[in-house]
C-alpha cells in the first residue's frame, strides 16, 4: 500500500511542478545561424574545435544575445538537446551503480570482504562492470522477482 501511495504521490508531484511551455517563449528565439551576435562569435572562432562547435550549435535556437537556449519542454523536435543526453547520463550512472552493487554482492560472502572493498579484485570488478551493461533488464528482473527489495525482517529499526 505504501508503494502505491508513493507512486501516486510521485506522479502527482511530477505533473504539478512541470510548467507548460508557452508559445511566447519561442517568439524571441531564432535559429543561431541567423542571429547576428552568434554569427559574429562564430567568425571569431580560431581553432578547428571551436569552429566545429559553432557549426553544431548553428541548428539550435538562440536568443538575441547570441547564446543557444536549451529547450526541454518535451517536444521531440528538440530531443537531441536534452532528452538524449539525459537518458544517456541516467544509463551510464545506473551502469556504474549496478556494477558497484554487483561487486559488493559478489564479495559479500568471502572472509576478507572488507579488504576487497579497499583492494579491488580487478578481474571480478571487470566482469561485474561488463555484466552491468544490461542493468535496466537486470533491475526489472530483480524487481519483479522481489530479489531487489529487502525483506521486512532484514531492515533494522531504531529503538525509541
Amino acid at each position: 500500500m505504501r508503494r502505491l501511495f508513493a507512486l501516486i504521490l510521485t506522479v502527482c508531484l511530477w505533473f504539478s511542478f512541470v510548467p507548460s511551455a508557452a508559445a511566447e517563449y519561442y517568439a524571441n528565439l531564432t535559429p543561431c545561424s541567423e542571429t547576428p551576435a552568434f554569427v559574429q562569435r562564430a567568425k571569431s572562432a580560431s581553432t578547428p574545435q571551436a569552429k566545429a562547435r559553432f557549426e553544431n550549435y548553428s541548428s539550435l535556437l538562440c536568443g538575441p544575445e547570441g547564446y543557444p537556449h536549451l529547450i526541454a519542454d518535451g517536444n521531440l523536435a528538440h530531443a537531441g538537446e536534452f532528452l538524449i543526453p539525459s537518458v544517456l547520463f541516467l544509463y551510464i550512472a545506473g551502469w556504474i551503480g549496478w556494477a558497484g552493487r554487483s561487486y559488493l554482492i559478489a564479495i559479500r560472502g568471502e572472509k576478507n570482504a572488507e579488504e576487497k572493498e579497499i583492494i579491488i579484485d580487478l578481474p571480478l570488478a571487470i566482469s561485474c562492470s561488463l555484466g552491468a551493461a544490461v542493468w535496466p533488464l537486470a533491475a526489472l528482473g530483480e524487481a519483479t522477482s522481489g530479489k531487489l527489495y529487502a525483506k521486512e525482517g532484514e531492515i533494522p529499526v531504531s529503538p525509541r
